[in-house]
């Protein structure tokens, strides 16, 4: 099995919440990319030279330690998580959120901001009121779509550099 090497582009997923792994593994496909997959407990993932699964303990953070300590300016990171997209862009890695958005060093601050207050509020809000909130908008075809123009361009992107 080849290994990836720093020119050969690796996307690595934090797969316990990604809702676009089957987009992830046709598009790494068509680019030849190779895909790691990051989870505490086994994830399906297609029998593939250039995929391939990796358990972590189930400790806390265990999956975001590994991811970001494989990150790297030859890498693209598929997350949610704020706080691994920052610890990835300091590495030098490309981030995308599932909906397609990226994570740059432009929006990483106003991210952990956010991030920050929201964690205060909900923390607020344990009282006999406090169940109320909602959460991120449902996700949909457009956001999938969006997803899958973002991580071509990426590839491309880097396949260039």
């Amino acid at each position: 099995m080849p290994a990836p090497t720093p020119l050969m582009p690796t996307i690595l997923v934090d797969a316990d919440a990604c809702p676009v792994k089957e987009e992830i593994y046709r598009v790494a496909a068509r680019h030849k990319a190779h895909v790691r997959v990051v989870s505490n407990s086994p994830f399906r993932v297609p029998v593939s030279e250039r995929v391939k699964r990796v358990v972590v303990s189930d400790g806390f953070d265990a999956a975001d330690d590994w991811i970001a300590d494989n990150a790297s300016p030859s890498t693209v990171v598929i997350t949610a998580d704020i706080l691994l997209a920052d610890r990835c862009l300091k590495a030098g890695a490309t981030v995308l959120r599932h909906d397609g958005k990226p994570f740059d060093a432009a929006s990483i601050g106003s991210a952990i901001a956010t991030r920050a207050i929201m964690e205060d509020l909900r923390a607020g809000m344990d009282g006999p009121l406090g169940a109320a909130g909602g959460g991120p908008p449902p996700f949909g075809k457009a956001d999938r779509s969006n997803f899958l123009q973002a991580l071509d361009r990426v590839l491309v992107k880097l396949a260039r550099a």
